[in-house]
This record gives structure tokens, C-alpha cells and sequence, in this order.
């Protein structure tokens, strides 16, 4: 599990506000003058830029003397990343999951529904807000609604140890 120490997720969170997907990404000059009122030093925020590199939570790519960074993934792709990760930390995974949708607004609840029904090819109202899963039209109008997690990008993104095992797990349930 990626965790995120407060720098860490200040920098994250410029990338993720400030840095459109399509961007090349920033310096870290960039960065430093974004995180107004941390008063950090030119190297922090290179050190901490590098540290999340290594964590594969940032790409970068050399531009002349430079970096320029950009997140690796978005944040709410990193969000169910460390969701399906507390998931692994013991217990019964379905017990985890009854008491989280108990625990959900009636909203939220709405939005689980919808991405569930979606997930299983059920017809119905898409899933609400502007980062529900739906990833924009497909060719000659077919929808390109991601059918699971790895399609969705998420495994690809942030990186999945699990990935054999949860196919695994599926298939074994499946039976």
C-alpha cells in the first residue's frame, strides 16, 4: 500500500489539481511555487518528486537539465487502490465490504448501485458525477464504459500485485 506522507500528498495534490492529463507535466520549480506558504526548499520538493518516482506514483521525463512530473495515475484511481488494499489487511473481505456500504450515504449508495449494475451489464441510469467511470465514447458510438478494474485502468495506473490472485480468487468463486 502506497501511503502518503503530508508532503507527499501536498505535491500529489498539485499534480492532480494543477496538471491536466494531457499536460507534459511540471518542474519542480513548478511545484515548489504551487505549495505557496510551505516556504520549502528547491531540493524538498526534488527530493520528495523523486521519492514519489520511485514509488511509481509519479512519471517524469527528462526535458534539457530537468524533470517535468505528472501523476501516474488519478487520484481517485489511487483512492480505490488503497480501498482494495485495506481490503487485504486481514479479516473477511466480505464482512469489510458489508460494513462499508452500511456506513455510505444514500447517494453514495446510488453511485455504488449504478457502477455495480454497469460492472454486470445491467441496463440503467449511468453513474453519477463527472469521475463515475465512464471514459467517453468509443468508436461509432459504442459506449466505452470499463467493465472492470483492470479495464478501467486502475491495475495498469497504479500497479496491482494482486492482479493473479484476484482473477484467481474470482475464478474460485465462480465455480
Amino acid at each position: 500500500m502506497t501511503r502518503l506522507g503530508d508532503l507527499e500528498r501536498a505535491v500529489m495534490d498539485v499534480l492532480w489539481d494543477v496538471v491536466p492529463g494531457t499536460s507534459d507535466g511540471v518542474t519542480v520549480r513548478e511545484v515548489a511555487e504551487a505549495l505557496d506558504g510551505r516556504e520549502l526548499a528547491y531540493t524538498t520538493v526534488m527530493t520528495v518528486l523523486d521519492r514519489l518516482a520511485g514509488k511509481g506514483m509519479v512519471q517524469r521525463e527528462r526535458e534539457g537539465r530537468a524533470w517535468r512530473y505528472r501523476a501516474a495515475a488519478s487520484r481517485e484511481a489511487h483512492i480505490a487502490r488503497l480501498m482494495l488494499d485495506a481490503l487485504d489487511l486481514g479479516g473477511s473481505r466480505d464482512a469489510a465490504l458489508v460494513r462499508f456500504a452500511r456506513s455510505v450515504t444514500g447517494t453514495e449508495a446510488e453511485v455504488l448501485r449504478a457502477a455495480l449494475g454497469a460492472e454486470a451489464g445491467l441496463t440503467g441510469p449511468a453513474p453519477a458525477g463527472p469521475d463515475a467511470g465512464v471514459t467517453g465514447s468509443g468508436p461509432a458510438g459504442q459506449d466505452a464504459r470499463p467493465t472492470g478494474r483492470h479495464e478501467a485502468g486502475l491495475t495498469d495506473r497504479v500497479g496491482d500485485p494482486r492482479a493473479g490472485r484476484a482473477r484467481a480468487a474470482d475464478e474460485a468463486t465462480d465455480r
